[in-house]
């Protein structure tokens, strides 16, 4: 029984209502879990304690035997902290913080490629003044490139590349996740 606190009357600890409905939470993040490939699982931030869990779940195939297994890997999970399940949430979620800040990154190269594309020189200016590590020289042959493609009607392979040298010298290696503290920055200005 739950009970009550004596002077306020609040209840002491969640309904059993209120914990089947987070074990069922756990249990959805579980089938998750193990649906995705072993490379989509390397980018997530799961504990090295869930994998063999994991893994065990997958190799089970018959229907009442692979229910079980995900039943036990529920029940692992829950012993984690909440922390780390929010963290695995969030990771799988895709209106989460981390997908927001790698879809803004994404944009704001896009945005510049288009100014460039649009703007020439002037536009080069402004990024190597925001950027001066870049290479103007190849930046403007990717530009003249694009621009050629784009009037004769080719495969867009220099605007491909273009984009990709852009994200190499905006978010410094290439990927979005690297630049999460620069966005936050950015939008607390």
């Amino acid at each position: 029984m739950r009970g009550r606190d004596d002077e306020t009357g609040e209840f002491l600890s969640p309904s059993r209502s209120q914990n089947r409905r987070e074990a069922l939470e756990v249990l959805a993040l579980g089938e998750k879990l193990v649906s995705l490939t072993e490379a989509q699982l390397a980018k997530l931030p799961v504990p090295e304690s869930l994998l063999p869990h994991i893994r065990e779940c997958k190799r089970i195939t018959a229907h009442i035997a692979h229910k079980r297994q995900l039943a036990y890997l529920a029940k692992q999970m829950r012993r984690e902290d909440d922390d780390v399940l929010e963290a695995l949430r969030d990771a799988l979620d895709e209106d989460g913080d981390a997908a927001r800040r790698e879809v803004a990154a994404m944009h704001r190269v896009e945005a510049w490629r288009e100014r460039l594309l649009a703007d020439g020189d002037a536009a080069l200016a402004q990024l190597l003044d925001e950027y001066p590590t870049a290479d103007r020289q190849h930046l403007r042959q990717l530009v003249r490139g694009a621009l050629d493609e784009r009037n004769k009607n080719k495969p867009p392979r220099q605007f491909r590349e273009l984009y990709r040298e852009l994200r190499e010298v905006i978010l410094g290696t290439g990927t979005a996740s690297d630049d999460t503290d620069e966005l936050a920055d950015d939008d607390a200005e």
